[in-house]
């Protein structure tokens, strides 16, 4: 039986967009125009399937862009043209927040109202667009808004995204982001360069206007910039040029760790310490040498880039003013673990760090230092880019392999790990940015020495996303064992000399610290023993006119929102999770209090026990501290 979507043909503008990805098409089998010899043969299948099924996200990206949603033929075309069964083509593209299976305006702004924009700027992120520019997805000369989860700005405090389809259309990021002029913002959006090519480099003028920009997103630099050493070139190198970063010791570090030889670097990191930096804390050396030394070939790498825990910001800062350095990173990678091809799967969001990253792969494949002979050493590695397309599920690494595949973007029950079946079914090497270019930092300064900074047990210096109602956010690099009085004095403390209430550590994954527990250690270790997380970096400082209620139900929303609802425990939990937050935050308990809180308890520890991945395991981690440590008033008065 010939299942269909639709009976309706696709425009010549969506065959378009699906051919400048794919090619154009060459047998009526696959949505081109039907021959003789197509009536008696068809080649392809299921060989064609897994050669091409992991372009259906890139396709799905290049309709968005070009028609402005996916309409029912369009997908019926893709299907045709990849062979892939039109239900799994539709579960695809309903999982990402910005792909769209309904008609759009040409031009669609995405508000930030998650936590940090909460408590930088105050309860409503959206009321000033919401009373210049009435309810979201209300129309109003060819532009709408809607309300979106953090969208990675949060050292702005105010953030949006805009989307604009067909011609001349592309993406931008506004940060900080005003509202009332949401009309001006629309028509400034630059168009985002096709796949597979580079961005042309801005011109000195403007490259010299936003080289001067990141100084402020990382505030030390502006002082002493002596302690930096994965920010070190933040505002002094410039992005779009390769020969300015070999001028500033790029690519020592690959050149050493060609000298060294895979089982040279593997001793280094191991010497090194270097637990990851993505919140699960695992040693990248014991990972590296788990795919370096498994017999089943090929192997491959990613980078994951996909940063979406709400108040994190670290990757798009580094990517889009050193995208060198990942490249570099990802490259010693491949070469140390036998792959010959890695992948940065890259947030949605991020279409400035988009255009400097592919920039950056084509001038390392221009000199030599990416493709068939890597700095003339005889290795292979290739490395491309995919985009994320608003998935915070993605981020998690199954997840994220699913995503590149062509898969709906779900977690995938573990074991077999990512070392062993990962992206494709074969040995894979994952990291996150932060790890990846403290690796860079190892083969620059040695192993022992990198094992010298921080503890004992939590080697180098790390990264935090400083955000909320603090004097100076941005991004802060200290070593590791800084405590986090030591941090927001460094970040000039509380805004305005209020009074603090609390910081959540972690993200919406994380939990709440008290002022009493500022001199908490910030090591692996040490927030260990203390029963909270550093996670992926967020340091979010809420001073005492931030409505905690109000930054717990969204919270709640988000991750009820993000679930992507393959396990029950997750996809029903998150969901009455909320319920009871609304029914306590409203002082409407079903029974007493006390019952609500064991119920919240109750859920928690379900959601931990049983969800198959780290959302629904820590989805009511922040919650239940924030209820644990008195920051709920609601409970206490109703009590």
């Amino acid at each position: 039986m010939d299942l269909r979507v639709t009976t309706e043909r696709a425009t010549d503008e969506e065959r378009a967009a699906v051919d400048a990805v794919l090619g154009a098409a060459t047998t009526g089998w696959a949505g081109g125009a039907r021959s003789e010899i197509d009536r008696h043969v068809a080649y392809g299948g299921r060989a064609a399937r897994e050669a091409h099924r992991d372009l259906l996200l890139p396709v799905l990206h290049s309709l968005q862009e070009k028609v402005g949603w996916i309409s029912k033929a369009a997908l019926g075309y893709l299907c045709a043209r990849l062979d892939i069964a039109p239900a799994e083509a539709f579960g695809v593209a309903s999982a990402y927040e910005l792909l769209s299976l309904e008609p759009m305006s040409q031009v669609v702004v995405h508000v930030c109202d998650d936590i940090a924009c909460i408590a930088r700027t105050g309860s409503d992120p959206c009321g000033a667009v919401r009373a210049a520019h009435g309810p979201p997805g209300e129309e109003q000369g060819g532009l709408s808004w809607k309300p979106s989860p953090c969208l990675g700005h949060c050292e702005h405090g105010s953030a949006a995204l805009v989307q604009r389809s067909g011609e001349g259309g592309g993406r931008a990021t506004v940060a900080p982001f005003d509202g009332a002029a949401l009309e001006r913002v629309a028509t400034s959006v630059a168009p985002v360069p096709e796949l597979g090519t580079s961005a042309p480099a801005p011109a000195p003028a403007s490259r010299a206007a936003e080289m001067a920009l990141p100084v402020a997103l990382v505030p030390q630099a502006s002082s002493d910039r002596s302690s930096l050493r994965l920010l070190r070139r933040v505002g002094v190198v410039d992005p779009t040029s390769i020969d300015a970063y070999r001028a500033a010791g790029g690519y020592e570090a690959l050149r050493r760790a060609l000298s060294l030889g895979p089982e040279g670097v593997l001793s280094e990191l191991k010497a090194a310490n270097l637990l990851g930096r993505g919140g699960a804390a695992f040693p990248t050396a014991a990972k590296w040498s788990a795919v370096a030394h498994n017999p089943v070939r090929p192997h491959f790498f990613v980078a994951n880039a996909d940063e979406s825990e709400p108040g994190t910001f670290k990757d798009r800062v580094l990517l889009e003013t050193d995208p060198f350095a990942l490249v570099e990173a990802v490259t010693i990678a491949g070469v140390v673990t036998g792959a010959e091809r890695g992948f940065v799967y890259l947030r949605g969001e991020y279409p400035l760090a988009e255009e400097r990253l592919e920039g950056a792969i084509a001038q390392a494949r221009a000199h030599g230092l990416l493709g068939d002979d890597v700095m003339s050493s005889g290795h292979v590695f290739e490395l491309e880019i995919r985009r994320g397309a608003g998935a915070y599920i993605a981020g998690e690494e199954t997840a994220l392999f699913n995503s590149i595949e062509g898969l709906r973007p779900e977690p995938r029950n573990k074991p077999p790990f990512p070392v062993d079946r990962g992206l494709f079914g074969k040995p894979t090497g994952i990291n996150n940015v932060e790890t990846l270019l403290c690796v860079l930092e190892v083969l620059s300064i040695g192993g022992a020495e990198f094992a010298s900074i921080g503890t004992a047990s939590s080697s180098g210096t790390r990264l935090f996303c400083v955000s909320g109602c603090v004097s100076s956010p941005g991004l802060y690099e200290v070593p590791l064992g800084t405590t986090l009085r030591e941090l927001l004095d460094l970040a000039g403390g509380v805004r305005g000399g209020r009074e603090l209430r609390s910081v959540l550590l972690g993200g919406a994954a994380g939990s709440f610290v008290l002022p009493e527990q500022l001199d908490i250690e910030l090591s692996f270790e040490a927030v260990r023993s203390a029963g909270t997380t550093l996670g992926s970096g967020v340091v979010m400082v809420m001073d005492d006119t931030v409505d905690i209620a109000q930054i717990l139900q969204r919270i709640a929303q988000f991750f009820r929102d993000e679930s992507c609802g393959q396990c029950v425990p997750c996809r029903v939990g998150t969901v009455r999770q909320e319920e009871l937050l609304e029914r306590l935050s409203s002082r409407r308990p079903l029974g007493s209090v006390q019952a609500e809180r064991a119920l919240l308890a109750d859920l928690g520890t379900v959601m931990r026990d049983s969800s198959i991945c780290g959302l629904g395991q820590t989805a009511s981690s922040a919650i239940e501290s924030a209820v644990a440590k008195g920051l709920l008033a609601s409970l206490e008065e109703v009590s």
